[in-house]
């Protein structure tokens, strides 16, 4: 058996010459129009590129905020808990004790102030299901119809958004 070698063909071997085609009027609007959407394409994926970038980055802010917002209420409250864990390790029958707790109360109400959450709901208002949670009804002819009788658990809110809805006891 004898082996055959192959000569590699060159370009110029294989190329047959091409004729040169006159571009007509459409080939040049057909070009033209082909590089133009190649531009758009490339402008349309840069767009939806820019777009992913920009909601990523936005996430990662909102997370960033939200983070600085949370440090920055436990860093308030801190000192409360300070104060707890000395009340927890005090006399519990000495005025101090009492004074001590008290006094957390009214750190506990400055920050909350502070932050601008407000309370809802007190006795003698009008129950509205938007703030409050009906938990008990009570017959009393002294107070008129859905008034809230008593305060089970205090309800909060900042500007319009309820924090927690108050559980109530509410006339018929």
């Amino acid at each position: 058996m004898s082996e055959e070698t192959k000569i590699p063909e060159t370009e110029e071997t294989t190329e047959t010459p091409k004729k040169e085609k006159k571009k007509t009027k459409k080939d040049v609007e057909l070009e033209t129009l082909r590089a133009e959407l190649r531009t758009k394409n490339d402008q349309l994926m840069r767009t939806a590129a820019e777009f992913d970038n920009f909601k990523k980055r936005t996430e990662r802010e909102r997370a960033s905020v939200a983070e600085f917002a949370k440090a920055s209420l436990i860093k308030q409250l801190l000192p409360i808990l300070d104060n707890i864990d000395r009340a927890a390790a005090a006399d519990k029958e000495s005025a101090d004790y009492i004074k001590g707790i008290e006094m957390i109360v009214k750190q506990f109400e400055a920050i909350v102030a502070n932050l601008n959450i407000e309370e809802i709901a007190k006795e003698g208002d009008t129950f509205d299901p938007n703030f409050h949670e009906a938990v008990m009804h009570v017959e009393d002819e002294t107070l008129g119809e859905n008034v809230i009788a008593q305060v089970l658990q205090k309800g909060y809110k900042i500007g319009d958004t309820v924090i927690r809805a108050a559980m109530v006891k509410v006339a018929n």
